[in-house]
């Protein structure tokens, strides 16, 4: 190469060097764009950051809004436009410039406030309507998904696709999401398995055989729905089909059985630490706390610290022993105890033909030998990994620092899937299934969930529509500073109650609830100036009272799916069932809304209304129960 080639491809490589570099900076200064929303709501101010403005002047930096001009603030990491507000509905124009040049041209639609609510509403609404929960959601998707469009023609059609292709999709696709699902059907299919291989039978076996009388009879099927707590549905089927020979024997009522093994069946399910309802609780929990900007808090640990509000449950399940110890029961259940006591006929004589409870059994495998150590050692391996992985995974020098900063999806995780592989092998160890028979046992297990995993789903899609809508921004504006904060979870606690009442889910009614609830209690918080650690036990009671309010309708609505199979399970005529326990459980929920919700909203210590409650309790059922042996007085 000559001498001269050489200097003039030197000279065109600095040329190009140098053209690149201008190139380089010309295109940072058309780089930055606005991080503009999907939609923006009427009336609701917004500040509008400038993307890739880190190395801007924000003094430069000039936004143009329906032609009104507005400058930007410096922020670390960039620039923000602030309050950028209007009071019309239509499309909004935005003009990005930067030192007189026009960087960015967009347009926004904005819709009036009351559309961010609309796709809760809506499901809500058609849920009480159909007393069905999936189509309820999926119509508020669909909602929630028009909107983002502009409430256009042409948006109600591409709404539709997207609720489904966009959202739902980003649903699953989230991993806390998909760690959430795994995770119930693992143990899921671990009750599965622990059933076939007559692990939870012998459980059963072992609490009843002391079982001679009818309080002691009483006492234990009450004992074994504490003790099979990790499913609501493997509790009802098993307790209920298991007991009843022994309770038959005892003249206790089949509506006496039905209400003990449904009072210890979702309430025991919805505050264990270790369950299939765990895993769905945390689900929403998290999704919903992750999009309050300024709240930073693990999901299971909000779990943990709403257990203390968790009055519903508890004293549904202290009610059961109450009127076990004292002997005595009211209103139609009295008339039924006395009735198989004096004439042995456990169930009423107005039964149905239709009420049948073998399909409902959950068999051992025939020709195996129940062993309660069968489901002891998965379960007693699940709570521990639990425990165990929290440790691990959380830091801090105190029990409520690790748990408040561990890893609560990766915990559960460990530990369903530990327990899934104990409880198979030591089935396989015994010979007491094949290979095929425990798969079989486990997918059979993890059926039971399917649906509730489908809602679920929906739920969590609807959640980020809401987020998408701005649904929370909307209610601290114009609820934030109208509902008194220390009101707030006893209004959850009943709105929770009559959701699950009227659709018969009270899974159906947390996915759709928890969502709103969460910004709703946050910005009632921030509008009373309390939005401190030292008020988050609002914050906890409201969503504790979104789960056990919902158990609390789920209990008194004659669709609900456990109430229907406690009648099954315990082969109770289901409306003698709904009948009997409707009673029981009003009591129950009013002492815990009056005496345990509405007070602790106040400040009141939460262990001091439970031991009021407690006391009312007992002291009501002395004022109008009577015993079961005693001659009738009316």
């Amino acid at each position: 190469m000559h001498q001269g080639d050489h200097r003039r491809n030197k000279a065109s490589g600095v040329a190009g060097g140098l053209f690149a570099i201008l190139l380089l900076c010309s295109s940072q200064s058309w780089a930055a764009e606005l991080d503009l929303p999907q939609v923006l709501l009427r009336g609701i101010a917004y500040d509008i950051s400038v993307k890739d403005s880190q190395d801007m002047d924000a003094k430069e930096l000039l936004l143009q809004v329906n032609g009104e001009s507005r400058y930007a603030t410096s922020v670390p990491g960039g620039a923000v436009f602030d309050d950028i507000k209007t009071d019309q509905s239509g499309p909004l124009q935005f003009s990005l410039s930067y030192q007189g040049k026009q960087v960015q041209s967009a347009e926004v639609s904005v819709i009036p406030g009351w559309v961010s609510l609309l796709p809760a509403l809506l499901a809500i609404g058609i849920a009480l309507a159909l007393r069905s929960v999936l189509p309820a959601l999926v119509i508020g998707l669909w909602a929630g998904a028009w909107a983002l469009q502009g409430l256009t023609v042409k948006g109600a059609f591409v709404g539709l696709l997207t609720s489904f292709e966009v959202f739902v999709t980003n649903a699953m696709a989230d991993r806390n999401h998909t760690t959430i699902i795994l995770f119930t059907f693992m143990v899921a299919g671990m009750v599965g398995i622990i059933s076939r291989n007559g692990g939870m039978r012998g459980i059963v076996n072992f609490i009843i055989q002391g079982a001679n009388n009818a309080r002691r009879g009483q006492l234990a099927v009450w004992f074994l729905g504490l003790v099979i707590f990790f499913d609501d549905y493997a509790n009802t089927l098993v307790v209920g089909n298991t007991s009843r020979s022994v309770t038959d024997r005892l003249k206790i009522s089949r509506e006496k059985l039905a209400y003990i093994v449904d009072s210890t069946a979702a309430p025991v399910a919805t505050v264990a630490l270790v369950t299939t309802w765990i895993g769905y609780q945390v689900g929403l929990i998290g999704d919903a706390v992750s999009k309050i900007e300024g709240l930073s808090l693990q999901p299971y640990s909000v779990f943990l610290n709403s257990l203390p509000y968790s009055f519903y449950p508890f004293l549904a399940i202290l009610l059961v022993l109450l009127i076990i110890t004292t002997g005595r029961d009211f209103g139609p259940m009295l008339k039924a105890e006395r009735r198989a006591r004096l004439t042995g006929e456990v169930n009423s004589p107005n039964v149905s033909s239709g009420t049948r409870s073998d399909e409902a059994s959950l068999e051992v495998k025939p020709g195996v030998t129940p062993r309660a150590i069968n489901a002891v050692i998965p379960v007693a391996v699940m709570a521990s990994s639990i425990m165990i992985g929290l440790y691990v995974t959380g830091e801090g020098d105190t029990i409520n620092e690790i748990i408040g900063t561990a890893n609560s999806y990766t915990a559960l995780m460990w530990a369903s899937l530990l327990s899934a592989f104990t409880a198979a092998f030591m089935t396989a160890v015994q010979r007491l299934m094949s290979m095929e028979e425990i798969v079989e046992a486990w997918v059979s297990g993890a059926r039971f969930t399917f649906i509730a995993m489908i809602i679920l789903i929906l739920a969590w899609a609807l959640s980020d529509i809401s987020a998408e809508l701005h649904t929370a921004d909307f209610l601290m504006v114009t609820l934030g500073s109208a509902l008194p904060y220390e009101l707030l979870p006893a209004i959850v606690f009943v709105l929770s109650a009559l959701t699950a009442f009227a659709t018969g889910s009270s899974w159906g009614a947390m996915g759709i609830l928890l969502p709103l609830v969460v910004p709703l209690s946050w910005a009632v918080l921030q509008a009373g100036g309390v939005a401190d650690p030292e008020h988050y036990f609002i914050l906890y009671s409201a969503i504790s009272c979104v789960l056990t309010g919902s158990v609390w309708g789920d209990h008194c609505s004659p669709i609900s799916d456990t109430t229907v199979l406690s009648s099954l399970a315990s082969g109770c005529d289901h409306i003698e069932h709904v009948r009997t326990q409707m009673p029981y459980a009003l009591l129950a929920g009013a002492v815990a809304l009056l005496l345990g919700t509405v007070p602790t909203g106040y400040g009141f210590p939460w262990w001091l209304s439970f031991l009021i409650s407690a006391v009312t309790l007992g002291v009501v059922l002395r004022l109008l129960g009577q015993r079961v042996e005693e001659p009738a007085t009316d």
